[in-house]
């Protein structure tokens, strides 16, 4: 009967069901109440369902890193807003379709707090999309060829949260601009959008380009956005004179340890 019902459960894909039953047979010395099984097989199926989504979203998502919010560093010379940080992990900012800007010198951490950021969107649940914008530029240039631009254009409208990096490295020729238009006026006031960029914002207007085009395109960006301006030295500058410093602190111990070998 346990084996039937076993590959029962295989056959629904009940798989977090199945292995909690699987566990409780092979621990036999476990008791558990008729109320108290149901409510276990039932627990551990909802968990695995659970945790496959999370996983299916960050795989979809396709994040530049595999970030969290507990690795961003803090130290004061960043300028960070923790509290604010720690709020966004609520997500409250994509429930109200909310913006947040992300500026800051090369290397500073904008992609990896804009990441961070996403990761915790997947886990709660919501439909993320990460793009470096050129790649999605040229992205939407071969869409426009083989007649696929308004699925992608769709596609991208659907997603809770949008982040998009590396905004402004290269000013936008008519095209890009008008992509850049149609998405952030089908996101307006519908879904959330995080832009990481290299630029201060009262730059964004010249990078766009076309005042007109410009002026409605920040005003339904930058309006009542969530502002994150990054100071400090480059994150991957410091990282790399840490890495120095390890391994030289690594060689004067190999050094050292004949002669406290020997003194021994």
């Amino acid at each position: 009967m346990n084996d039937q019902t076993l590959q029962q459960m295989k056959q629904l894909r009940l798989y977090g069901m199945h292995r909690a039953f699987t566990t409780t047979l092979e621990a036999n010395h476990l008791a558990y109440t008729n109320d108290e099984l149901v409510a276990y097989l039932l627990q551990s199926e909802w968990d695995d369902k659970h945790n496959r989504k999370i996983e299916r979203l960050t795989k979809a998502a396709k994040f530049r890193y595999k970030a969290s919010v507990e690795e961003i560093s803090f130290e004061s010379s960043r300028m960070i807003d923790k509290n604010l940080l720690i709020r966004f992990t609520s997500c409250e900012f994509i429930k109200n379709k909310e913006n947040i800007l992300i500026t800051g010198s090369t290397g500073v951490g904008k992609s990896f707090i804009a990441s961070a950021i996403g990761y915790q969107a997947c886990s709660l649940g919501y439909k993320v999309k990460y793009y470096n914008i050129n790649k999605l530029f040229a992205k939407l240039k071969l869409a426009k060829a083989d007649g696929s631009y308004m699925k992608e254009i769709d596609r991208i409208e659907k997603q809770d949260l949008l982040i998009l990096d590396d905004f402004g490295l290269q000013e936008l020729d008519t095209n890009k601009r008008q992509a850049f238009m149609e998405i952030i006026e089908d996101r307006h006031g519908k879904r959330a959008t995080i832009i990481a960029s290299q630029l201060p914002i009262m730059g964004w207007h010249q990078i766009i380009g076309e005042q007109t085009i410009a002026d409605a395109i920040l005003d339904r960006l930058v309006h009542a956005a969530h502002r994150v301006e990054l100071k400090g030295e480059s994150m991957r500058k410091k990282r790399k004179n840490n890495d120095k410093f390890y391994i030289f602190i690594s060689t004067k111990l190999l050094f050292l340890e004949p002669v406290l070998l020997c003194s021994i």
